[in-house]
């Protein structure tokens, strides 16, 4: 049990190499051969040849094969969703910024919603572009700000809550007011916690059908939720006057980008979408086998994903969609890729390479996409596409340096 709980935590750090050596390929030389299904062929076998094919008709079909038998389908948004400014500090951070935080419900009760926190920078010039993401251990956990509410969903872990700015130097919130950006967040756990529940304690029950008890095979797991969630959200910034909702960039580590690049996939209206580290089920391509594959992450994670992805686990050559067509349906959106040289278990060549194989969709519209087909040196990011890219020295973490080529990019399509 002790070796079990040991390999789950040292996954998070990419560190599982000396655990299970023998069943995990950190070996360039071991990929197997393998043939990516191409975004420009439908399904019939004809050729996609214009943009409108695309729009109409082939992401359709993609979005469609990523629901069902990847992430799981998503509930359309409550008509009751409905949201309330709980606290505003307009002289927050010493006068930096103004600080919000916001109950989104997500039906006409009040017992079920998720706490946004907003800082918005105070030196502006009308409403301003947004990052936006999910967090690991509650709001309060992403600056030392005393003010900062800490949610019930936190406080259930009792002695374990993670203490005030514990994950202050993955958000670095004064660099982005300086920068003229908006940052807000939300506690995963708000929408759907981070375990096997059976889907009894977060926002699944919210919408059985009577008599349903967890979702069907091709509906909902945790981390289809989490997108969910995040668009929620996306209606309320709609509302905001002080946020600019054309330029609301969605962002994610790890798990979370695996959630960002699903939300911006199945929401349009999120203008970019960001992943750092998120690996396989986010960026990596499957049918390469390599570091984190669908069988370990089935077993590891089994509430991630909707339950039809399991009879991939180890035949991701049968999967009839990869991960570069995830980024592909990005198009012609903005889309940041960010890896770590020493995370191999996410596989920072197959996150690149997806956007390498999803660049060619790009082309329908004019432009272009990732603009290089080998992989960059280390800390040499590569931002003049509409798919960027970089290799960070170090592991798998989201630092400043990350946050530095996002707001780069950013500056790039909404400035």
């Amino acid at each position: 049990m002790k070796i079990f709980f040991l390999f789950i935590v040292l996954s998070f750090f990419g560190a599982t190499s000396y655990i299970d050596a023998q069943e995990i390929n950190y070996d360039e030389s071991k990929v197997p051969n393998y043939t990516l299904p191409d975004p420009l062929v439908f399904e019939n076998g004809k050729n996609v040849l214009s943009k409108t094919d695309w729009i109409k008709k082939r992401r359709p079909e993609i979005l469609h094969l990523f629901e069902t038998q990847v992430y799981g389908k998503i509930p359309k948004h409550s008509k009751e969703t409905h949201f309330k400014v709980m606290n505003e500090d307009k002289q927050a951070l010493g006068g930096l910024a103004t600080r919000k935080e916001i109950a989104v419900y997500f039906t006409k009760s009040d017992n079920h919603y998720m706490t946004l926190l907003m800082y918005v920078p105070n030196k502006r010039n009308g409403k301003t572009p947004l990052f936006f993401g999910l967090n690991f251990k509650g709001n309060h956990a992403i600056h030392p700000d005393e003010k900062i509410t800490i949610s019930e969903e936190v406080l259930k872990l009792g002695k374990r809550v993670p203490k005030r700015g514990a994950a202050s130097s993955r958000w670095p919130v004064e660099m982005l007011m300086e920068k003229g950006y908006a940052l807000a967040t939300v506690y995963r756990g708000d929408i759907d916690p981070d375990f096997d529940d059976g889907f009894q304690n977060g926002v699944h029950p919210l919408f059985y059908k009577k008599g349903q008890t967890k979702p069907a095979s091709d509906e909902w797991g945790t981390i289809s939720a989490w997108a969910w969630g995040l668009s929620c959200a996306m209606d309320y910034f709609e509302t905001d006057k002080d946020i600019d909702a054309k330029k609301v960039a969605v962002l994610g580590h790890s798990r979370h980008g695996k959630t960002a690049l699903w939300a911006g996939a199945i929401d349009e209206r999120f203008a970019m979408a960001i992943s750092n580290d998120s690996g396989c089920g986010g960026a990596a391509l499957s049918r390469r086998k390599y570091g984190e594959t669908v069988a370990k992450i089935n077993s590891l994670f089994s509430h991630w994903f909707c339950e039809n992805f399991k009879q991939y686990s180890n035949k991701e050559e049968n999967l009839p969609i990869d991960q570069h067509q995830l980024i592909a349906l990005m198009a012609p959106r903005p889309v940041y890729i960010a890896s770590a040289i020493e995370d191999q278990w996410a596989d920072p060549k197959g996150e690149f390479l997806s956007g390498v194989h999803a660049t060619p969709v790009y082309g329908l519209f004019g432009l272009t996409g990732l603009p290089v087909k080998e992989m960059p040196k280390v800390d040499q990011p590569v931002l003049q596409g509409r798919i960027g890219y970089h290799v960070r020295s170090g592991n798998h973490d989201i630092k400043q340096y990350d946050w530095e080529q996002f707001v780069k990019f950013a500056d790039l399509h909404f400035k």
